[in-house]
């Protein structure tokens, strides 16, 4: 065969080893926003699992979140708490940007110090309705001790924006239409915005895992079957 038969099929090898590492080289960039966030909290020996879909500029995620705070507090033993993040951006135009703020300061393991920050009644009531929350967020990563540049190039990447894109897709498959919307072990729950609603819920979780709870002090304990 001719050498330019054999130059042109190795001009061929080149090429789709250029796309297969070009295409693997993506595929690893962006592999730690496409499963989404994974802000968990609690150590879950009862085997409950307790979701919330929530935006940080919603006032009625504001509203819930001393209650949800106290709830695991009481239960940290007993159950696993998630925070997904659902900005609703077509009502709230702060609200991306809160989701941003937190998890920047998950990638620097600040995740549930910047939660509470952005829903402390103080601060929400300012930076929820500011036309520019980011000096607020910048102060907010100081007074957490996180280095503010490293803070600020995490709220603009890609790797943030991916992550919170991947929550929302979750949201919208699981037709969430507002927000917080509440999954207890997987099931969909309506609850008030009480302590007392919440936890005669997972107490019942508690019981269907085959176990008993006393709620302050987060014990547990097998029963018989």
């Amino acid at each position: 065969m001719s050498k330019s038969f054999w130059g042109v099929i190795a001009a061929i090898v080149i090429i789709f080893g250029i796309v297969f590492f070009a295409t693997r080289s993506n595929n690893t960039a962006g592999g730690s926003g496409s499963t989404g966030s994974y802000n968990v909290e609690g150590l879950g020996k009862a085997g409950v699992k307790l979701v919330e879909y929530g935006d940080y500029e919603c006032p009625y995620c504001e509203e819930y979140y001393p209650i949800v705070k106290q709830v695991v507090s009481d239960e940290f033993n007993n159950i696993t708490f998630q925070f997904v993040n659902f900005p609703l951006t077509s009502i709230h135009p702060n609200a991306y940007a809160g989701a941003r703020a937190a998890q920047a300061a998950a990638l620097m393991g600040k995740f549930w110090q910047m939660h509470d920050a952005l829903y402390n009644s103080g601060n929400w009531q300012v930076w929820s309705t500011s036309s520019n929350p980011i000096p607020y967020f910048k102060q907010y990563a100081k007074s957490l001790g996180l280095n503010v540049n490293t803070f600020m190039k995490d709220f603009n990447s890609n790797q943030v924006n991916n992550i919170i894109e991947a929550d929302m897709n979750k949201g919208n498959k699981l037709n969430i239409q507002g927000t917080p919307t509440f999954f207890l072990d997987g099931k969909q729950i309506s609850v008030a915005p009480q302590v007392s609603a919440f936890e005669k819920l997972i107490n019942q979780a508690i019981a269907a895992h085959g176990k008993v709870t006393n709620t302050k002090s987060g014990a547990t304990a097998q029963t018989k079957k």
